[in-house]
């Protein structure tokens, strides 16, 4: 019979994360996080000049004109438009 989701698992699949996020912090080089976070930056930039240009504009066309992948666009949508930034 099945009783929905397991705790036990949940929580191994937490701990599993968390360890692996301390891994990632540890091997870190804090030139490339200032190297994402202007990428980043850039890139909002970008989003946000051609959502000026295509008020009406979708994902599915940011992505396009952009190279992004769609969930990409429609994440960077979401994100600035959260922050009041579109």
């Amino acid at each position: 019979m099945d009783e929905g989701v397991d705790p036990t698992q949940m929580c191994q699949a937490l701990v599993q994360k968390v360890a692996q996020s301390k891994q990632l912090l540890t091997v870190a080089d804090p030139n490339i996080l200032l190297l994402f976070e202007s990428w980043l930056a850039e890139l909002e930039e970008e989003v946000v000049a051609y959502l000026r240009e295509h008020p009406t504009g979708a994902a599915v066309e940011l992505a396009e004109s952009l190279g992004l992948s769609r969930s990409g666009a429609a994440f960077l949508m979401a994100k600035l438009g959260r922050e009041g930034k579109i």
